[in-house]
């Protein structure tokens, strides 16, 4: 096997599993705030205590994925210029009578 083979399939297969991941869980942890939805302050004595809430998950600990983020992106956009904005028939028979 080829050196450039092997590399395409290796690429093809981390993506593969990538979005794998993004279909199975398509939210991750927080970077910042690790999960938990808040950042840990310890007192003075060095106790660990509730902090303030995590601005970029909004205290909920999860984010979207990069992947499931571009799917939506792209979804919303296909979306949009293929939708119309009311069902309207092509074709309506003459009434007889």
């Amino acid at each position: 096997m080829t050196p450039a083979l092997l590399a395409i399939t290796l690429a093809l297969g981390v993506t593969f599993c990538y979005v794998s991941v993004c279909v199975a869980s398509p939210f991750g942890n927080c970077r910042k705030c690790r999960g938990w939805g808040f950042a840990m302050k310890t007192n003075r004595k060095g106790r660990l205590k509730r902090g303030k809430d995590c601005r970029r998950c909004h205290a909920t600990g999860k984010r979207i994925r990069v992947g499931r983020w571009l799917y939506n992106r792209c979804a919303r956009i296909h979306r949009a210029g293929t939708d119309t904005p009311y069902a309207k028939p092509a074709f309506t028979p003459a009434s007889k009578g």
